[in-house]
């Protein structure tokens, strides 16, 4: 055991201070050690005995004074390394919704009760930007904050720059999701009658062959992204490889797709295939009348000029078609969950229904984005009369 010492000062005051061993430096191979001073000699016996405690059962970490902030630094630039441009951006702005409140504290006296204090405040009254400062946040946002959080702290317990994760068991509480609900309104996809009323009020409209690719479940950021090289006009096919989106509404990234199940070929139902040759002989016109100044671009969603069209663009546009048919206005994202949930209701096999949406798992298809309408039940309750049984003189028996 170290040697506690006395440690006399100019002021005559005594204080008790010892050196413990702290193990190699994993990237210099260097001894490390750690020197504490305290005021009493029964509180460096107390703090030695803690140390050596939590050396033996393997949770010591070394002192820093490393803010939350420099260490949520840190960790997104790891995380860079295997995010997307694009979901980096969603996991800084996700965590900045907590960094005003506990990024000075140090990472090291962050407490369970600090994390609790934010989550009560920010779904009291944590908006900052995208709406009224200063009221609530939903219970969604606060739950993805919380998760990343929670992940972002765990990497420094593996790091050892902290003995333990505080965030790990914060949990927004079951009353505060429940009132949520009940002052919330969910909008629902379309039902079956809504996307054939659009489908039928924007067959002139010159999307509309881009459109019909949103309601075969396609993302709204695949359909920018589609090349005509993609598009196999012959075989009736088209291959998802590209993806248009956009950082903060304003900055457009090209990549590929979501995931490596994202990448698939689709075989074209006939409508869209001919919508697409129909679309195709229209920009051809165009370039012919433009020449020299058609923007070649080689996308598939371009404007009269040729020039290529983005997400935001596009949803615009869709937008205001929604309000000339007097349709409810929904994502133009939810058009995936109509084209899915349609598609698992008449029998598609769950293996194909997670082909078609790009998914590596079924469970994520029906997770998200079959949504089932009250019409939808109706061969359920059908089905049920069976149990019910016929004939006005049947009874239960006793």
């Amino acid at each position: 055991m170290p040697d506690i010492k006395k440690v006399p000062l100019k002021s005559g005051k005594v204080r008790y201070r010892f050196t413990i061993d702290a193990g190699r430096d994993p990237e210099t191979g260097k001894r490390r050690q750690v020197t504490v001073t305290r005021n009493t000699l029964k509180e460096a016996k107390a703090e030695l005995s803690k140390i050596e405690n939590e050396q033996n059962t393997g949770v010591y970490v070394l002192p820093n004074q490393l803010t939350v902030n420099e260490w949520l630094d840190q960790w997104l630039s790891m995380k860079a390394e295997d995010l997307e441009e694009t979901t980096i951006y969603n996991y800084r702005i996700t965590l900045d919704r907590c960094r005003g409140r506990l990024g000075y504290i140090l990472l090291q006296e962050l407490a369970e009760e600090d994390v609790e204090a934010w989550m009560k405040w920010a779904l009291k009254s944590g908006r900052v930007r995208g709406g009224k400062a200063g009221t609530p946040l939903s219970v969604t946002t606060v739950d993805m904050t919380l998760a990343r959080l929670k992940e972002a702290l765990g990497r420094a317990v593996t790091r050892r720059l902290v003995s333990l994760n505080v965030a790990e068991h914060v949990v927004i509480p079951r009353r505060a999701r429940k009132e949520e609900r009940k002052t919330s309104e969910e909008v629902e996809p379309w039902d079956v009658k809504e996307v054939h009323t659009f489908i039928q009020g924007i067959r002139e409209d010159r999307l509309y062959a881009p459109l019909l690719l949103c309601l075969m479940g396609l993302r709204p950021a695949e359909v920018c992204g589609l090349r005509w090289k993609d598009v196999d006009l012959e075989a009736g096919t088209l291959l998802v490889a590209n993806t248009r989106t956009m950082i903060g509404n304003k900055t457009v990234v090209e990549k590929d797709t979501k995931s490596l199940a994202g990448e698939r070929e689709l075989p074209l139902p006939a409508p869209v295939l001919s919508a697409l040759k129909s679309y195709r002989a229209l920009q051809a016109k165009e370039k012919l009348a433009l020449g020299s100044a058609y923007a070649d671009s080689g996308y598939v969603v371009v404007d009269e000029s040729g020039e290529v069209r983005n997400i935001k663009q596009l949803r615009r546009r869709t937008y205001r078609l929604m309000e000339l048919l007097n349709l409810r206005r929904v994502r133009l994202y939810d058009a995936r969950a109509s084209c899915l949930t349609y598609l698992a209701n008449n029998g598609v096999p769950d293996h194909i229904l997670a082909r078609w949406a790009g998914h590596t798992n079924v469970a994520t298809t029906k997770r998200w984005y079959v949504k089932p309408s009250v019409e939808d039940l109706r061969s359920a309750a059908t089905t049920w009369d069976g149990l019910h049984g016929s004939g006005e003189g049947h009874t239960a028996r006793s």
